[in-house]
């Protein structure tokens, strides 16, 4: 089958060889510790907590119900007692959210109300119901509900359901784990999602450097006459929504369209396996797959970990450092965020935590722009962030704007292909933040 992929981006080293061949391997949180459950785990309003301090909670008990229609509740991972309500914990974003923080009594005693369904036996509003009630949302990052992507507005035609099975940031291997690992709930969670669009196609995106997950997904996928798996040119970002579905339909999604408009619907490995198990085993979204990787920690892997603790209490758990990191990221090298410290708790959305020694960590000094025209040339979308860079450097917001600034996806090729190292994507990330902050205020 013909490799597809989209036009210009980057060839970063992908750095997945520390961990691509250890299998997934489950952390449960330590007795008597304390897990934290931020209110803002997702895109939109805030989740609203539905429990007081002292209550007693169960494993799969919703703690804090969706805060409005863009929302997603929240559920305790552990058993035990709320020992707080509304306070404030560092989240990987680098900001603080209201959080509930349960202490864990380890017997991870489970609700009631995690019922095991036969999906094809639903209404396609039972299984909307189930998505929204598992709090599922895009856990490769994004955080959108997943309810409410998977019900375009009355009129909207989807052709295409996309599994983004890319896992194009270096360094990341959990999705590619998942693939091996739980390849029969990631086909189960496409078919429910195809059942709400029944005459749509199923297509799941692997990039060509995750052969042995073509070949499984391929041969699970055998006989299922609507899903096919499309080996995908590994480029980065070939994981972006925008890109996956040019270079799988060849469709264009416009400057501030949804991939609805194109007829797609995409979702992440992770997230459609949260699908089948909130859909079809009644699990809401407990639990998170992330890789933890580079020179400094001591066991590089993948872990599955409860959604709430912090990544101090993982990285205790898996043997701590044999290196003092230089530098610690959340998500992946060219789109995640530095950390400055590990008390930080887990969320819906974590997927990854890089430690790279000082070797590893080293930069090149920032030089001046030698107008070589690279950043211009890889850009993904077509924009020109030199000309986006000195916008931001001079504070001028509306030419930033006008010069489609808000269309970056702040994937970092810029400031990767530039020979000067210019801080390019730095520079125009917080420029998006300032500017989206000023449109939210009028």
């Amino acid at each position: 089958m013909q490799t597809l992929t989209f036009k210009r981006g980057v060839h970063p080293p992908d750095g997945k060889a520390l961990t691509k061949d250890v299998p997934i391997k489950v952390i449960l949180p330590k007795e008597n510790s304390e897990l934290f459950f931020p209110m803002s785990q997702h895109i939109g309003a805030p989740a609203q907590p539905i429990v007081q301090v002292g209550d007693y909670v169960k494993v799969g008990q919703k703690i804090a119900e969706a805060g409005g229609f863009v929302s997603s509740p929240i559920f305790a991972s552990v058993s035990g007692e709320v020992v707080a309500v509304n306070r404030p914990v560092l989240v990987p974003s680098g900001t603080m959210s209201p959080a509930i923080v349960i202490k864990n009594d380890g017997l991870m005693a489970e609700s009631e109300t995690m019922v095991a369904r036969d999906y094809t036996q639903m209404t396609n509003e039972e299984i909307l119901a189930a998505v929204k009630e598992g709090g599922v949302v895009g856990m490769g990052g994004a955080g959108f509900p997943t309810q409410v992507k998977l019900a375009p507005p009355p009129g909207t035609k989807i052709d295409y359901i996309l599994v983004n099975a890319a896992e194009c940031e270096p360094f990341l291997t959990c999705d590619y784990r998942l693939m091996l690992e739980e390849t029969d709930k990631l086909v189960e969670g496409l078919k429910i999602v195809l059942k709400l669009h029944p005459e749509a196609k199923g297509v799941i995106g692997i990039e060509d450097n995750k052969p042995e997950a073509i070949e499984k997904l391929t041969k699970a996928c055998e006989g299922i006459e609507n899903i096919t798996v499309q080996p995908l040119k590994a480029k980065f970002p070939q994981g972006s929504e925008k890109h996956l579905i040019k270079a799988i339909t060849g469709r264009e999604v416009l400057s501030g369209a949804l991939p609805a408009t194109a007829g797609c619907i995409v979702d992440n490995v992770d997230t459609i396996i949260g699908i089948y198990n909130a859909v079809a085993l009644g699990r809401p979204v407990m639990r998170k797959v992330m890789t933890v990787t580079g020179g400094a920690p001591a066991n590089p892997g993948n872990y599955q970990i409860r959604v709430g603790m912090t990544y101090a209490d993982l990285l205790e758990q898996i043997g701590g450092f044999k290196v003092e990191p230089a530098k610690m990221i959340a998500g992946g090298p060219m789109m995640g965020i530095a950390m400055y410290t590990t008390e930080v708790a887990t969320t819906k959305t974590s997927s990854a935590f890089l430690c790279f020694t000082p070797e590893e960590a080293k930069i090149p000094e920032e030089s001046n722009c030698i107008r070589c025209g690279k950043c211009v040339e890889h850009c993904p979308m077509g924009l020109m962030p030199i000309v986006l860079n000195g916008f931001a450097i001079r504070g001028d917001g509306e030419g930033f704007v006008k010069n489609h600034g808000l269309d970056c996806i702040a994937c970092g090729s810029c400031s990767y292909i530039c020979p000067a190292k210019r801080q390019l994507a730095q520079s125009i990330k917080s420029t998006i933040a300032i500017e989206r902050g000023k449109m939210a205020k009028k």
